[in-house]
Formats: structure tokens, C-alpha cells, sequence
């Protein structure tokens, strides 16, 4: 019943995937959300988040940002990163997900999804067949909208658990 939303993969963090193993493994382009995935919601890229695509440069990755958010934002976020950007999404609506392998080059069996939302980030990633990774929040304070969504979330994950072979 939910596996449409159960992720291909689970990390406590962006910053804890390792990346150089997914180029092994074939993967060539990788789409991030932004907010609670990279950086706290609404805040500019970090250092971390800077150093982390200076770094899927180097191994050869392509990258685009996926978001929801408006133009200001995401453009705000992306000057220091200057990776290919998709705002306004409409997530978890397929369009967006096909335009950013179309700008990187890649399709669904050489791309990797890496967001914090099953209902919009994972959903929207499984259903066009694209691995995805689902990673912990990097800031558990969130607009109510959220919180309602995360509260269906941990009953899905709690299911995804009980299934032989995933870990959290």
C-alpha cells in the first residue's frame, strides 16, 4: 500500500552519502532539493553545501536543484553554487524532474534524486523510475504544513522499516 513512497535508500544526511561509491555504481547526475536537504530552509549556501559540489564536480557529477520555492530564493541559494536550477517545480509533478536530466545530460538510470520529503521529493523521483535518496531534515523546526506532512510521513517510513533489508 505505501511503497509508491518508500525511498530506494535512506541517510541521516546529505553530507553522509557517498557520492564517489554512486559514480561507481554509474550514476552521472544528481538533483537536490534545497531546503532541509542542503541548507536550513531558507538560508544561502554554506560552506558545506559549497564544498560538497565543488566535489561532485571533481568526481564528474552533473547536478541540478529542485525546488518548490520561487525564483529569489533558489537563484539566492544557487549564486555560490551556479549548478543548473529548476524553481517553482511543482513537485512531485514528473515535468520538472525530465527538464533537470534534460539539462544535465542524464535520464533515469543514471541519476540520482536526493531530498527530505517523501510526498514530494521521493514520490515525484520514484514515480519516473529515478533512484532517490530520502535524508533526515536538517532542521526540525517547520512551517505546520510540514509538520502535518511529516507526521503521515513517520507512519509510511514506520512501514518501509518493518521491510526486509532498509535501514534508516
Amino acid at each position: 500500500m505505501f511503497n509508491s513512497f518508500f525511498p530506494d535508500r535512506r541517510c541521516e544526511s546529505t553530507y553522509r552519502i557517498d557520492f564517489a561509491e554512486l559514480y561507481k555504481k554509474g550514476f552521472r547526475g544528481v538533483i537536490f532539493d534545497i531546503d532541509n536537504t542542503l541548507v536550513e530552509h531558507g538560508k544561502d549556501a554554506d560552506e558545506r553545501a559549497k564544498q560538497l559540489f565543488q566535489e561532485l564536480r571533481a568526481l564528474g557529477f552533473k547536478s541540478c536543484l529542485l525546488s518548490n520555492n520561487n525564483e529569489e530564493r533558489v537563484l539566492r541559494f544557487n549564486k555560490d553554487i551556479q549548478t543548473h536550477a529548476i524553481f517553482k517545480a511543482a513537485k512531485p509533478g514528473g515535468k520538472n524532474y525530465r527538464r533537470a536530466m534534460e539539462l544535465m545530460g542524464t535520464d533515469v538510470n543514471d541519476t540520482v534524486f536526493v531530498g527530505d520529503q517523501l510526498f514530494t521529493d521521493v514520490w515525484g523521483a520514484k514515480r519516473l523510475g529515478i533512484y532517490n535518496i530520502l535524508v533526515s531534515p536538517i532542521d526540525k523546526k517547520e512551517e505546520i504544513q510540514i509538520v502535518l506532512k511529516r507526521y503521515l510521513e513517520k507512519i509510511v517510513l514506520h512501514f518501509y522499516e518493518k521491510e526486509a533489508g532498509h535501514e534508516g
